[in-house]
């Protein structure tokens, strides 16, 4: 079992605006709120440095969290977190207490189990597709899984699972599902065909073209050339065939 995350809070009076600005800019901590359960809610902020650590951790979204502040301890989930759009920084928190018995709607990653001995793959030939990596589900606070893990060893080519199809941690189940909502989660598809890059066959061709009209200019250049000497010889031979006229004058 991953373990668990806690944040160190101080109580916090200053509320509203202002406040707030104080809290980040002079303070270096976030305000963040504590709400639920039928209690009061509990305003508090959190170090920056130690909320940004956290919030690396992807178990921060989506498991109880432990937040201590002097003498009291809160199990809650992170409800929202409010981000400086051009910095970056955390601007304020919100959390939910929770019990185990709280039951929550929270978004777990799949982890797909045995990929690389897929059946569909390592005999078939096949590709693995994944059309969903993560799915949201409702539990009770104290057993949220950290991922929901699928075994596709034996998923054959062809063969795929659906959302009706997932084994779930006890007590869980995916809000909404029917047949009608149902999607595919996972499938073994057939590789798709590599068309030959045509660009090569028609260069080909018209390398053959250029050679041709080459070939058919440098024949005609001979054949005009050729033309031209034979007239040129003609015109020859009419010259010295042309006898003189003598004009006898009596």
């Amino acid at each position: 079992m991953t373990e668990q995350i806690i944040l160190n809070a101080e109580t916090r009076e200053r509320t509203g605006t202002n406040k707030a600005r104080e809290i980040r800019n002079i303070d270096g901590m976030v305000p963040a709120i504590v709400y639920g359960d039928d209690k009061e809610t509990l305003n508090i902020k959190l170090k920056l440095n130690e909320l940004t650590k956290a919030s690396q951790n992807e178990l921060f979204y989506t498991q109880v969290l432990l937040i201590k502040s002097e003498n009291n301890e809160e199990k809650v989930v992170l409800k929202e977190l409010q981000k400086d759009p051009a910095k970056g920084k955390f601007l304020h928190a919100d959390f939910q207490r929770v019990s185990s018995k709280t039951k929550l709607k929270v978004v777990i990653p799949v982890n797909f189990v045995n990929e690389e001995d897929c059946v569909g793959v390592k005999v078939d030939g096949g590709v693995v597709a994944k059309t969903i990596r993560e799915i949201e589900i409702m539990c009770l606070a104290g057993n949220i899984p950290e991922s929901i893990d699928i075994d596709i060893e034996n998923l054959n080519l062809g063969s795929s699972i659906r959302l009706t199809e997932i084994s779930l941690p006890e007590g869980s189940e995916i809000p909404g599902l029917t047949e009608e909502t149902d999607q595919m989660v996972v499938s073994v598809n057939a590789p798709k065909a590599v068309e030959e890059d045509p660009i090569l066959e028609e260069a080909l061709e018209d390398d053959v073209v250029s050679e041709s009209e080459a070939t058919s200019d440098i024949d005609s250049e001979e054949a005009s050339s050729s033309d031209e000497s034979s007239s040129a010889e003609n015109s020859e031979e009419s010259k010295s065939n042309v006898q003189p006229l003598y004009y006898w004058i009596r």
